[in-house]
Protein backbone atom coordinates (compact mmCIF):
# COMPACT_ATOMS: atom_id res chain seq x y z
CA UNK A 1 0.00 0.00 0.00
CA UNK A 2 2.51 2.22 0.66
CA UNK A 3 4.59 1.98 -2.40
CA UNK A 4 1.23 2.83 -4.58
CA UNK A 5 1.05 5.47 -2.04
CA UNK A 6 4.36 7.14 -2.33
CA UNK A 7 3.73 6.70 -6.68
CA UNK A 8 0.18 8.71 -6.49
CA UNK A 9 2.24 11.59 -3.76
CA UNK A 10 4.89 11.78 -6.52
CA UNK A 11 2.58 11.92 -9.39
CA UNK A 12 0.51 14.96 -7.76
CA UNK A 13 3.68 17.06 -6.96
CA UNK A 14 4.82 17.36 -10.53
CA UNK A 15 1.08 17.22 -12.03
CA UNK A 16 0.45 20.75 -9.18
CA UNK A 17 1.48 22.99 -6.40
CA UNK A 18 1.51 21.66 -3.04
CA UNK A 19 2.08 23.98 -0.76
CA UNK A 20 0.70 21.90 3.01
CA UNK A 21 0.37 18.67 4.34
CA UNK A 22 -3.00 18.85 4.39
CA UNK A 23 -3.86 19.84 0.59
CA UNK A 24 -1.36 16.72 -0.04
CA UNK A 25 -3.76 14.70 2.28
CA UNK A 26 -6.78 16.09 0.35
CA UNK A 27 -5.58 14.86 -2.68
CA UNK A 28 -4.65 11.59 -1.35
CA UNK A 29 -8.27 11.42 -0.33
CA UNK A 30 -9.69 12.02 -3.64
CA UNK A 31 -7.47 9.20 -5.33
CA UNK A 32 -8.62 6.87 -2.88
CA UNK A 33 -5.67 6.59 -0.05
CA UNK A 34 -7.48 7.51 3.35
CA UNK A 35 -4.41 8.59 5.46
CA UNK A 36 -3.57 10.59 8.91
CA UNK A 37 -0.98 13.09 9.09
CA UNK A 38 1.53 11.02 10.57
CA UNK A 39 1.36 9.13 7.74
CA UNK A 40 2.25 12.16 5.29
CA UNK A 41 4.64 13.04 7.67
CA UNK A 42 6.68 10.05 6.83
CA UNK A 43 5.62 9.40 3.97
CA UNK A 44 7.65 13.06 3.33
CA UNK A 45 10.55 12.02 5.01
CA UNK A 46 11.12 8.81 3.14
CA UNK A 47 10.70 10.46 -0.25
CA UNK A 48 12.68 12.96 0.71
CA UNK A 49 10.60 15.75 -0.72
CA UNK A 50 11.71 19.41 -0.20
CA UNK A 51 10.03 22.48 -0.11
CA UNK A 52 10.74 24.35 -3.09
CA UNK A 53 9.92 27.99 -4.51
CA UNK A 54 7.85 28.26 -7.63
CA UNK A 55 8.26 30.88 -10.25
CA UNK A 56 5.22 32.49 -8.32
CA UNK A 57 6.69 32.51 -5.02
CA UNK A 58 4.42 29.82 -3.40
CA UNK A 59 6.80 27.32 -1.31
CA UNK A 60 5.39 23.66 -3.01
CA UNK A 61 6.88 20.06 -2.61
CA UNK A 62 8.92 18.68 -4.59
CA UNK A 63 11.82 15.39 -4.92
CA UNK A 64 15.09 16.44 -3.85
CA UNK A 65 17.47 16.14 -6.52
CA UNK A 66 19.68 13.01 -7.06
CA UNK A 67 23.43 13.87 -5.96
CA UNK A 68 25.04 14.12 -9.89
CA UNK A 69 22.54 16.62 -11.03
CA UNK A 70 22.15 18.75 -8.02
CA UNK A 71 24.41 21.60 -9.26
CA UNK A 72 22.40 21.90 -12.62
CA UNK A 73 19.24 21.56 -10.33
CA UNK A 74 20.51 23.94 -7.51
CA UNK A 75 20.92 26.90 -9.90
CA UNK A 76 17.16 25.82 -12.08
CA UNK A 77 15.99 26.17 -8.57
CA UNK A 78 17.77 29.77 -7.51
CA UNK A 79 18.16 31.68 -10.33
CA UNK A 80 15.25 34.10 -11.13
CA UNK A 81 16.97 36.14 -14.44
CA UNK A 82 20.36 36.69 -15.84
CA UNK A 83 21.89 39.65 -17.31
CA UNK A 84 25.08 41.52 -18.36
CA UNK A 85 26.64 44.92 -18.84
CA UNK A 86 29.90 44.60 -20.75
CA UNK A 87 32.09 42.34 -19.00
CA UNK A 88 29.78 41.58 -15.90
CA UNK A 89 27.00 39.64 -15.03
CA UNK A 90 24.20 39.86 -13.06
CA UNK A 91 22.75 36.86 -11.98
CA UNK A 92 19.27 37.44 -9.92
CA UNK A 93 18.71 34.63 -7.20
CA UNK A 94 15.51 33.87 -4.82
CA UNK A 95 16.36 35.07 -1.60
CA UNK A 96 18.95 34.02 0.74
CA UNK A 97 20.11 31.77 -2.02
CA UNK A 98 22.82 33.46 -3.91
CA UNK A 99 25.77 32.18 -1.87
CA UNK A 100 24.90 28.73 -2.63
CA UNK A 101 24.34 29.11 -6.35
CA UNK A 102 27.96 31.37 -7.00
CA UNK A 103 29.69 28.08 -4.99
CA UNK A 104 28.38 26.01 -8.03
CA UNK A 105 29.40 28.34 -10.57
CA UNK A 106 33.04 28.83 -8.60
CA UNK A 107 33.13 25.07 -8.83
CA UNK A 108 32.59 24.90 -12.53
CA UNK A 109 35.90 26.64 -12.93
CA UNK A 110 34.59 28.14 -16.52
CA UNK A 111 36.79 29.47 -18.32
CA UNK A 112 34.99 32.89 -19.01
CA UNK A 113 34.87 33.78 -15.35
CA UNK A 114 37.69 36.19 -13.86
CA UNK A 115 35.86 36.43 -10.18
CA UNK A 116 32.84 36.08 -8.15
CA UNK A 117 31.12 37.84 -5.50
CA UNK A 118 27.35 37.18 -3.94
CA UNK A 119 24.91 39.04 -1.75
CA UNK A 120 21.89 37.58 -0.29
CA UNK A 121 20.04 37.69 -3.57
CA UNK A 122 22.50 38.78 -6.45
CA UNK A 123 25.60 37.24 -7.78
CA UNK A 124 27.76 39.70 -9.66
CA UNK A 125 30.83 37.87 -11.97
CA UNK A 126 33.66 39.16 -14.05
CA UNK A 127 34.40 38.27 -17.01
CA UNK A 128 37.29 38.78 -19.34
CA UNK A 129 35.41 40.58 -22.07
CA UNK A 130 31.77 41.23 -23.48
CA UNK A 131 32.10 38.28 -25.65
CA UNK A 132 32.71 36.13 -22.67
CA UNK A 133 29.76 37.62 -20.55
CA UNK A 134 27.74 36.75 -23.78
CA UNK A 135 29.56 33.54 -23.87
CA UNK A 136 28.90 32.73 -20.03
CA UNK A 137 25.08 33.45 -19.87
CA UNK A 138 24.22 31.53 -23.18
CA UNK A 139 25.96 28.48 -21.59
CA UNK A 140 23.90 29.52 -18.01
CA UNK A 141 20.80 29.57 -19.34
CA UNK A 142 21.32 26.33 -21.63
CA UNK A 143 22.01 24.33 -18.49
CA UNK A 144 19.65 25.84 -16.42
CA UNK A 145 16.65 26.23 -18.38
CA UNK A 146 17.38 24.18 -21.06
Amino acid sequence: MANARHEMILQLIQKQDISTQEMLRDLLEQNGFSVTQATISRDIRQLKLRKRRTASGLSCYAKAPTAPAAPTNLLADVVVKIDYAINMVSVSCHAGSAPAACAVLDRMQLPEIVGTIAGDDTIFILTRSEASAKQLIKMLESQIWG
